[in-house]
């Protein structure tokens, strides 16, 4: 019998791995990205306050077009960049949430680094 891969489960294991040794603080803030099949979301949160500093999506006005491909994901990069320089944050660390570092995820990383964000 045919047993089904549950992506969901591989990926919340993952996730909770990479966050037992990655936490944001207030000098070094958490880059938290999610990604579902429209839309990118990306936030910036401080786990010691547990607030969300900054917060940018491909739902977001300005962000015209569809919203699930590499373009839009660069654009949140650049978008959520602009929005934490302007609070004073220019070191993150990256929480990739349990997703392969490639393609959409690589992209906001990229944006991110162009806007401004160092990690």
């Amino acid at each position: 019998m045919y047993k089904r891969i549950d992506r969901k489960a591989i990926r919340a294991k993952k996730h909770y791995r990479i966050r037992k040794n990655i936490s944001g603080t207030a000098e070094f803030p958490r880059l938290a990205v999610y990604r579902s099949n429209k839309h990118i979301y990306a936030q910036i949160i401080d786990d010691v306050a547990g607030k969300t500093l900054v917060a940018a999506s491909s739902l977001d006005e300005g962000m015209d077009g569809y919203g699930g491909n590499k373009e839009a994901a660069k654009k949140v990069g650049l978008s959520i960049a602009g929005k934490a320089t302007a609070q004073g944050i220019s070191n993150v660390v990256f929480d990739r949430g349990g997703l392969i570092y490639h393609g959409r995820v690589a992209a906001l990383a990229d944006g991110a680094r162009e806007g401004g964000l160092k990690f």
